[in-house]
């Protein structure tokens, strides 16, 4: 199938599924189970893009299964910790900002709203996979290989780092600054970083790199708008040791401790 017609494709399945989804947030009160999709999403959009195309190329086979690996670790991490906090304090907030109106907003400033962000930042999954170019193994693939590894290094062992610490109730109130999270204060956030760009350098082996807006925005989202900025304007308020973490230790890419 055509580029364009996969993306069209592609797009209606995200606006289906992330509708279905908003349905059972109303019923289980919980627009956190948008996070737990987000990987999944993902998963569901290669899967899609992958079955709609005549011609299975190795390469394709390759960015079908990074692409599960990273989205069931991810979906699987985010549901468990939900179920066991209940609704993250961000949606929580909203409905209470937004009252009586959060039930149908959400499906707007949520649900269709995380789903065109996920088409967006697929873009590059897609076209390489609706493409027959650049069948040969090239230096991209290694390169989006070798990223891709760092970044799911950062993602599980950041995450578990993080999970551990905060199930031990001694650290109740502390910072975590030990492991990846003493030369990051985002290991995970780096490690989806990684992720995108290693995957986008896969793609340009087919003539995907028109699409380098889309890792330019999961950048943007992950250090400006959802990932770093956001969740530290929270920290900051709830921890009074963190500001001390954040003068010596970078926000990002991993470096030395100051």
């Amino acid at each position: 199938m055509s580029v364009p017609a996969t993306l069209l494709v592609c797009g209606l399945v995200v606006v289906v599924a992330t509708f279905a989804l908003w349905l059972i947030s109303l019923w289980k009160r919980d627009a956190s189970i948008a996070d737990a999709f987000w990987g999944t999403g993902f998963i569901v959009v290669t899967i899609v893009a992958w079955r709609l195309q005549a011609t299975i190329s190795h390469r394709d086979w390759l960015i079908v299964v990074l692409i599960v690996i990273w989205g069931l670790r991810l979906s699987i991490h985010l549901l468990v910790r939900n179920l066991r906090h209940g609704e993250d304090r961000r949606y929580a907030d909203m409905r209470a900002h937004q009252g009586a109106r959060f039930w149908w907003i959400s499906l707007f400033t949520v649900f269709w709203l995380q789903g065109a962000v996920l088409w967006f930042v697929s873009l590059p999954i897609q076209v390489a996979l609706s493409t027959t170019l650049g069948s040969q193994w090239n230096a991209f693939d290694l390169l989006g290989i070798l990223a891709y590894c760092v970044g799911l290094y950062f993602e599980v062992v950041g995450d578990w780092q993080l999970t551990k610490f905060k199930s031990n109730s001694a650290n109740q109130g502390r910072v975590l600054d030990s492991g990846l999270w003493r030369y990051t204060r985002h290991p995970n956030y780096f490690g989806d970083f990684c992720i995108w760009w290693g995957v986008y350098a896969i793609a340009c082996s087919t003539g995907a790199a028109w699409t380098i807006a889309s890792p330019i925005l999961m950048s943007w989202l992950l250090v400006k708008v959802s990932g770093v900025s956001l969740l530290e304007s929270d920290i900051r308020a709830r921890l009074p040791h963190y500001q001390d973490y954040m003068e010596r230790t970078n926000a990002f890419i991993p470096g030395r401790p100051r």
